[in-house]
């Protein structure tokens, strides 16, 4: 059971370290975006709209890790 614990936790830190790599794509999206709107090169409610989506994109990716990390945690846990 303490192996399985252990196991547990090095799944959740598998996880927390994709959620990470998902924020840091967001932060480099929403940057491009920016410098695209300070540039002129897109107006202000495209520029939003894309953020919108960027982050409706990065929530549902999180939830998708969530789910998986759940399901797995499950599996490993079970006897």
């Amino acid at each position: 059971e303490e192996s399985r614990k252990k196991l547990v936790k090095v799944v959740h830190k598998i996880c927390e370290d994709h959620k990470v790599t998902i924020r840091n794509i967001r932060r480099d999206a929403n940057d491009v975006i920016k410098n695209m709107k300070k540039d002129g090169d897109i107006p202000e409610d495209a520029a939003f709209k894309a953020q919108d989506k960027i982050q409706k994109s990065t929530d549902e990716n999180i939830k998708i890790i969530d789910g998986i990390y759940k399901d797995k945690e499950k599996e490993i846990l079970t006897f």
